[in-house]
């Protein structure tokens, strides 16, 4: 019985000795394989990335792995700077390297109107007249910043604060449901020009800008158009966010 007990407990040594050494091997692997290697860091796709997904939205769903200089691709994203300003023009699979050539502008991504919403984000559409969307210079893609404002309320002072930084934008609408930058397009062919189209192509002068959110950010927003105001920024990916929180009168003149 003793010497069965003796054999048992022997046996679990060397098996946990084994398994560690194991696990030891395995992990040196890598730098064994890389040792006599060039290497270079590159961005890899850690989670499904749609189409559309702006560059700066793209956080934990990549990240940097070392690899073989050999078996990386010419286009390979060594810094997302390379990339910023830019959304993906297809889907992007986990496992897959960041590619540039995988990015485009907003404005060539924004061919049907839409950008994709990314992974977990809700849309939600509010209405703005011109002057709150940067006179109508806002395409699908773009980023902006979320300005809101509330009137002197029960003894709160009025105050407007920049509360959201790099919202992507998935449509833009004119007030009558056509696409803004459709309208423009075909205003600016008409009149020989080139930009875009101006705020008589629009009705009533209001837009409807729907954005990608998170659900409490987007009861937020609409709480905000309900009860007080909002101004949207043009906001790309190399905007600085220097804003100095909220404001209120005492604060403009200071």
């Amino acid at each position: 019985m003793r010497t069965r007990l003796l054999g048992g407990v022997a046996a679990l040594i060397v098996a946990v000795i084994g398994t560690v050494l194991l696990l030891t091997y395995v992990n040196g692997a890598d730098r064994r394989a890389f040792a006599n290697v060039e290497t270079e860091d590159v961005y890899v796709v850690q989670k499904t990335i749609p189409a559309g997904t702006a560059a700066a939205s793209l956080g934990d769903s990549v990240a940097k792995k070392t690899l073989p200089k050999a078996a990386i691709a010419a286009n390979a994203v060594t810094d997302l700077a390379a990339v910023q300003g830019k959304v993906a023009s297809v889907d992007l699979q986990p496992g897959e390297d960041l590619l540039t050539s995988r990015f485009v502008d907003p404005t060539a991504a924004a061919t049907s109107g839409r950008a994709n919403v990314p992974a977990g984000m809700q849309e939600v559409t509010i209405k703005l007249p011109i002057e709150r969307v940067v006179g109508g210079a806002l395409a699908p893609g773009d980023t902006v910043g979320i300005l809101i404002s509330f009137g002197a309320d029960n003894g709160q002072p009025a105050q407007t604060q920049l509360t959201y930084n790099k919202v992507l934008l998935t449509a833009v609408q004119l007030s009558s449901g056509a696409n803004a930058r459709d309208t423009s397009t075909t205003q600016t062919a008409a009149s020989g020009g080139s930009g875009i189209g101006s705020a008589s192509s629009n009705s009533g002068g209001d837009y409807l800008v729907t954005f990608a959110l998170a659900a409490a950010d987007a009861q937020r927003i609409v709480y905000a158009v309900e009860f007080g105001k909002v101004y949207l920024t043009k906001e790309p990916a190399n905007a600085q966010l220097n804003a100095s929180g909220t404001m209120d009168r005492t604060r403009v003149f200071q």
